[in-house]
């Protein structure tokens, strides 16, 4: 069985009236969305809108002031008892975030470990896997992007693509049914692109769930099954890419497309930064 075909099924989430504020500063105002199994969606939108947050409240890096976040019915970040909302213990929070993978724009490679190494640390850790079954897992995945040969060479010695493409091999070692990307292409220089979007690519036809920020309208026009265009914390159009990018509705989304095509909207970082290492070594005592 490939590492591709022997992922978990796609899995479907709901987003529902999700709020979220840094201060006084509200950076989502009342998010809906629903995203079918196995479904590809990109996320468009200009620098602050609220983009990268969504994507991280996704997997309960940010929590939620406001709202829900479910995974195939599975409440993220909380757990309900009757009408109320208890937040869980970290140690639960990383069980569910195995389901929901999440490749950064700056990669987040540990420095000091080989590719191999780094794809095989979250099954080691989270999930307990013995060290050779993670490393014949490790060696497929690398093989999927294009790397086996890379395998023992650590991050430094390795191109801005090449340390991305093990970014995504790492993210798919714990066999999400969530992959969430942000902005995978904006820290490589413009021919190094091409070579992530093909893994990319590769995994839509997978059937894994992906959610995509990008900037990469002809990306985004070829590989997603729906285009959100967010602005201002709120979404203002949603719809197939021959509706959003190439026929838009709505005067803003028109307006944004038109500087992307121009290159005067270039991409932002995040909001917040991201962990280095979603799954510590020494996860706390769960009393969830």
């Amino acid at each position: 069985m490939t590492a591709l075909t022997d992922t978990a099924p796609g899995g479907l989430i709901e987003i529902r009236d999700v709020h979220k504020s840094f201060g006084d500063l509200e950076v989502l105002r009342g998010i809906d969305l629903t995203l079918a199994p196995g479904s590809v969606t990109a996320i468009l939108g200009p620098s602050g809108s609220g983009k990268s947050t969504l994507l991280r409240t996704i997997n309960h890096l940010e929590t939620v002031d406001r709202g829900l976040i479910s995974v195939d019915g599975e409440v993220i970040g909380y757990r309900r008892e009757g009408d109320l909302l208890h937040e869980l213990s970290e140690r639960a929070v990383l069980r569910q975030r195995t389901a929901i993978g999440m490749v950064f724009q700056s990669f987040n490679l540990f420095a000091h470990m080989t590719a191999l190494q780094n794809v095989t640390e979250a099954p080691r850790r989270a999930l307990g896997t013995p060290r050779r079954e993670a490393e014949a897992q490790a060696r497929e995945l690398l093989a999927l992007v294009g790397l086996s040969e890379k395998a023992d060479v650590h991050p430094r010695q390795l191109s801005g693509g090449q340390q991305q493409r093990v970014a995504i091999a790492r993210a798919l070692a714990l066999r999400p049914k969530v992959l969430l990307f942000d902005e995978p292409t904006s820290a490589l220089d413009p021919e190094l692109v091409e070579e992530v979007l093909a893994v990319i690519r590769s995994l839509a036809r997978a059937g894994t769930t992906l959610v995509i920020v990008t900037h990469e309208m002809s990306f985004a026009r070829d590989v997603a099954d729906i285009v959100v265009f967010m602005d201002n914390g709120r979404i203002i159009e949603q719809g197939p890419p021959a509706q959003v990018i190439d026929h838009p509705t709505h005067d803003r989304t028109r307006a944004f497309l038109q500087r992307v095509r121009t290159g005067s909207e270039a991409p932002s970082p995040s909001a917040a930064p991201a962990p280095t290492d979603p799954f510590p070594s020494h996860l706390p005592e769960d009393h969830s």
